[in-house]
């Protein structure tokens, strides 16, 4: 495992070279969270870079009221086209580990199950936490194959810090998601 001395995008490259890699080595899937649609198109460039042919499955944040225009995106039309013509397949969903709990702990001022998980998942780093969401989030709109193992790479804000080695579950049975590998991350010291 690579630790990087502290989180953030300036990880990117070299995080998914390394996701790249070793999803090439296991002939696996490559799911990349990715908000604007940058992370998604550096995932493009590092797998032709390393002749990956694989699929790579793009996980962007939901559409919601908050972005304008309202019931918008964070990532662009043109973007999702671009990436969708570069063969990316694109999941927007209400994140697995937050969504309606978290609707319903800022309403109630409680904590909820999933977002106890989510806090446990982030120990390990944010990017830890957005793998398994999102491998959990791509897995229940039908983009990856059930039961096997995938590449995921997640990040700390912006861009890409953390790689992970998992195979997901659908929701519905979020605990019997695994993670076998834990190929790059940033220290927490």
């Amino acid at each position: 495992m690579i630790l990087f001395e502290k989180p953030g995008k300036d990880n990117s490259g070299e995080t998914l070279r390394i996701a790249v890699r070793r999803a090439k080595e296991l002939n696996s899937c490559l799911v990349v969270a990715t908000g604007s649609g940058e992370t998604a198109r550096l995932a493009l460039e590092a797998a032709k870079a390393e002749g990956f042919t694989g699929p790579i499955v793009a996980v962007g944040s939901v559409f919601d009221y908050k972005t304008i225009p309202q019931g918008g995106n964070k990532m662009s039309e043109q973007t999702r086209k671009e990436l969708t013509e570069a063969g990316v397949t694109l999941v927007f969903a209400s994140h697995v580990l937050s969504g309606v709990e978290r609707g319903l702990s800022t309403r109630m001022s409680g904590i909820y199950p999933a977002e106890l998980m989510a806090h446990t998942l982030r120990m390990f780093g944010q990017g830890t936490k957005v793998c398994v969401e999102c491998s959990i989030m791509a897995l229940d709109a039908g983009a990856l194959p059930w039961q096997k193992p995938v590449v995921a790479v997640g990040g700390t804000g912006k861009g890409a810090d953390t790689a992970c080695v998992l195979t997901p579950v659908h929701a519905n049975d979020v605990l019997a998601t695994r993670v076998h590998e834990i190929l790059c991350k940033p220290s927490l010291l």
